[in-house]
């Protein structure tokens, strides 16, 4: 089985914990074949201001530190996540034609500014599935208007707001309600010949994705990565294994990975 973790995140990220050398060398513990580092640059701040600030600089230093070590052993790609890119399109076209890149997530982690004040979507208080509706109505206008872009190679965890709406608040909101607006999301992102990912989010989604992925399938959908939004060492590679299975269960043969922004598949 070819594992590859598509999503981690590294100290180059505001919420990182680790250097890359110590993330791959988890990745290598744990048997995968590559890892994918993909560093935050979000477009937008917490309180929703435009934020420009991202440089490369400390993501090359760490990966010419990392790779002489892994050679042979690991195959290290160099990815983004790049969040919220409909708030400056030309910038996140800037950002994604780096030419040492290999992977782009296309995200959204905070409301657009026109309508919901640009906000991350975890400082809202979830008071009830009302509250968490009202915001998803948003985020999933947010969604249709970033695929619509070109900047990514990959849709980015399309559950992303369960995570606080639902486990940390205890509600129970559903997506099945945005079946049809997911529908046009995913007739865009494979017209484009972009991916979606099953994030594990370190292992404690994977069940939470099996709607969601059976529809991208109806849809036509074939181009998947497997990843766990890894912020540590100990959550490289959680929950990989099951995701595997809960795609194959489903009806997808490969997963890709990700060269120069070009997708290899790779039995599951």
């Amino acid at each position: 089985m070819f594992l590859a973790d598509y999503h981690t995140h590294s100290l180059c990220s505001p919420d990182g914990y680790a250097p890359l050398t110590d993330m791959a060398q988890a990745a290598w513990e744990q048997g995968l074949d590559e890892l994918c580092l993909t560093d935050h640059c979000d477009l937008l701040t917490a309180d929703g201001h435009l934020d420009f600030s991202f440089r490369w600089a400390p993501i090359e230093e760490q990966f010419a530190q990392a790779r002489p070590r892994f050679e042979g052993r690991l195959t290290l790609r160099m990815g983004l996540e790049l969040g919220e890119g409909w708030e400056a399109p030309d910038f996140a076209q800037k950002l994604s034609s780096h030419p040492r890149l290999d992977f782009v997530i296309a995200s959204a982690h905070n409301l657009s500014r026109a309508e919901g004040g640009g906000k991350d979507f975890y400082f809202f208080d979830y008071r009830s599935d009302e509250d968490c509706y009202a915001v998803l109505d948003q985020y999933f206008r947010c969604m249709e208007d970033m695929v619509k872009l070109s900047f990514y190679d990959c849709l980015g965890h399309v559950i992303y707001p369960l995570r606080y709406m639902n486990e940390r608040d205890g509600n129970h909101a559903a997506l099945d309600r945005y079946e049809d607006q997911l529908r046009r999301i995913f007739a865009i992102v494979i017209d484009k010949g972009k991916s979606v990912e099953l994030n594990t989010c370190r292992g404690r989604t994977v069940e939470d994705w099996r709607w969601v992925l059976g529809l991208y399938r109806d849809c036509g959908g074939r181009l998947l990565t497997l990843s766990t939004d890894a912020h540590r060492p100990q959550d490289v590679g959680k929950g990989l294994r099951e995701a595997a299975e809960l795609a194959r269960e489903l009806g997808f043969t490969h997963v890709a990975a990700y060269e120069g922004h070009e997708p290899i598949l790779k039995e599951l």
